[in-house]
């Protein structure tokens, strides 16, 4: 059964996704048309060798290394460009631009019907009100050290602010100290530093109900982006207690832990784990990549998604909210952190063609990816390494994760970047879906 899409809301979406495939087909038909019988016979031997070629020298780059990696990705570059070899030995060069204007035709039908509308990314702002006694924790050493780089200690005791720095190398209890600060008569909690550290004292100012102020001087700060702030420039969080406004997201909790971004179980776990993470994910996910697709392994993982079981994921992904389709391993964004739902993403490829499929967006057979209200990770073992905004920790199995709407007062600088729409990635599963739904007035 297809999906009913509004018409008045993503009829377009449809209308020009079933657009981006008839171009597509007309330009896998054209050449064989024109070619006559010899033509078509060769182009389709051709073109059925090329992609076999790029099928598995992209399986190659995903899951070799070195300069085998290196020549996988020449192979796939190449392969190509002896289709067009064949088009120029069979002297039809007009073909050339009528299938590079398909083409280009077919792509920009598809970005059109993946494009997001700016209603779809927007939150909406609540007035804030009068803070007295704001408490900041802030971390030196995250982000490269930022918080002394910006010199944010000073500029925030200038606005008012009880400060208190992470430092030297014992543990501190950021929950602890929020809640004394609470206790003292603090109206507001905020952090200057990485994202696990902003989710623990965010879950006190949820359960206190007061204002909660993100600073971003961490590494990276994915939920600083979600909130629409410059996360290059921390001063200019502090500018909220001057002159901000509210926003009401979601929370998500894994048995009692509170999380901003997600929780990750499986070889995303283990790709947490990496000491390299930290200083470049997306390297650290493309290194690890071989040991994702290492279908001999078996992560002995079941979720219940809601009321549906998923046995044997080898990755499994929970957010506070939904990441973008396109999104397989929670790196990029979510249009808004207010749609009550967790996101989920779980990966159980078996075989190389289903591994390089889902990765190129081309099918799902291997991938969920849906939202929930609540999700359950049982495993073989008495314990579960989850990496939590980041931060690696294990828990005892099963794992539960909730999420609770609206938990979260985020104050915000009224003048701030806000939410930049990404460019609409080609993501042919989701194109296919849109293509295939019917629409309802």
């Amino acid at each position: 059964m297809t999906a009913p899409v509004d018409e008045s809301h993503n009829g377009f979406a449809l209308r020009w996704a079933r657009l981006a495939w008839i171009l597509l087909a007309a330009a896998l038909v054209v050449p064989i048309v024109v070619a006559g019988l010899r033509g078509a016979v060769l182009f389709t031997v051709t073109s059925i060798a090329a992609v076999v070629v790029a099928v598995v020298a992209v399986y190659g780059f995903l899951t070799w290394r070195g300069l085998l990696r290196l020549a996988a990705l020449v192979s796939a570059l190449c392969a190509p460009i002896v289709v067009l070899v064949v088009i120029v030995r069979e002297r039809e060069l007009w073909v050339i631009p009528l299938e590079a204007a398909l083409v280009i035709a077919a792509f920009g039908s598809a970005r059109a019907a993946l494009r997001i509308r700016s209603s779809e990314s927007t939150m909406p702002e609540y007035p804030a009100e009068t803070v007295h006694r704001p408490f900041l924790v802030m971390n030196p050493h995250s982000g490269g050290g930022k918080v002394v780089r910006f010199d944010l200690r000073r500029r925030a005791e200038e606005l008012g602010a009880e400060v208190v720095m992470l430092e030297g190398p014992e543990f501190v209890d950021v929950q602890a100290l929020a809640r004394r600060a609470v206790a003292r008569g603090a109206d507001l909690l905020g952090v200057a530093g990485g994202d696990g550290t902003q989710a623990l004292v965010a879950g006190v100012a949820a359960e206190h109900g007061i204002p909660f102020l993100v600073i971003s001087a961490g590494t990276r700060n994915h939920f600083a982006l979600d909130l629409g702030l410059d996360r290059e420039d921390p001063v200019a969080g502090l500018e909220a207690l001057r002159d901000g406004v509210e926003l009401h997201v979601d929370l998500g909790n894994i048995d009692g832990r509170p999380f901003v971004n997600n929780a990750s179980f499986g070889v995303y776990a283990e790709i947490v784990e990496s000491p390299q993470y930290r200083d470049d994910k997306a390297k650290t996910v493309l290194d690890l990549l071989p040991d994702l697709l290492d279908t001999s392994a078996h992560a002995g993982l079941r979720a219940r998604i809601d009321g549906t079981v998923l046995d044997g994921p080898r990755a499994l992904l929970v957010s506070n909210n939904p990441y973008t389709t396109d999104d397989l391993v929670g790196m990029g964004r979510r249009l808004r952190l207010d749609r009550g739902r967790l996101g989920v993403i779980a990966l159980s490829m078996h075989g190389a063609g289903q591994i390089v499929g889902v990765l190129r967006r081309a099918r799902t057979r291997g991938l969920v990816q849906r939202t929930a209200a609540e999700v359950v990770v049982f495993s073989d073992e008495h314990d579960i390494a989850v990496g939590v905004d980041g931060e690696s920790v294990r828990m005892p199995s099963p794992v539960r994760c909730t999420v609770v709407p609206g938990a979260l007062r985020v104050l915000v600088p009224r003048d701030r970047p806000g939410m930049r729409i990404p460019r609409p990635v080609l993501d042919w599963v989701q194109l296919s879906r849109l293509a295939r739904a019917t629409t309802r007035r």
